[in-house]
């Protein structure tokens, strides 16, 4: 199971509380948690990465393990605490303005 910590407004769309976990098929990758958030959680397609081109959405974030995965390519595996579950992966929303 991962464990994935999304931020507070995708929260609120899916109505959870706290972290959320999913099972991913293969290795774990960002591209295969997103997959499997997006399967276990419909109302999260497009609201992380782009319906058509499947990049990530400008103001989100990735930190797995206190590293930021923002830029790293999607189909890398993820951490080994990530991958058992002992770490929890972070969406971050980016605050912007002036």
């Amino acid at each position: 199971m991962i464990r994935v910590v999304l931020p507070a407004n995708l929260r609120i769309l899916v109505k959870v509380q706290g972290e959320v976990q999913v099972q991913v098929g293969g290795p774990a990758t960002i591209c295969s948690v997103l997959d499997a958030l997006e399967e276990k959680f419909p109302a999260l397609g497009g609201t992380i990465r782009d319906h058509v081109t499947r990049q990530r959405r400008p103001f989100l974030r990735f930190f797995a393990c206190g590293l930021d995965w923002s830029h790293e390519p999607v189909d890398s595996p993820l951490p080994q605490p990530i991958a058992e579950g002992a770490e929890p992966l972070y969406i971050i929303g980016a605050i912007a303005g002036g």
